[in-house]
């Protein structure tokens, strides 16, 4: 939960409260959006053996 709190927080700068408020699910959610946003503006290619699409 905190190394999911500390990556939204570290991105988006929500408060605390904001990402606590969440449930499991949806904070996973997040960190997949922000994962996703980062290897497009980084090129990455796309990792065939990812198992989370």
């Amino acid at each position: 939960m905190y190394e999911e709190a500390a990556f939204i927080a570290y991105y988006f700068h929500w408060s605390h409260d904001e990402i606590m408020n969440m449930d499991h699910r949806e904070r996973r959610k997040w960190c997949e959006q922000i994962s996703n946003i980062n290897k497009k503006m980084n090129d990455e290619p796309e990792n065939v053996f990812n198992i989370f699409k």
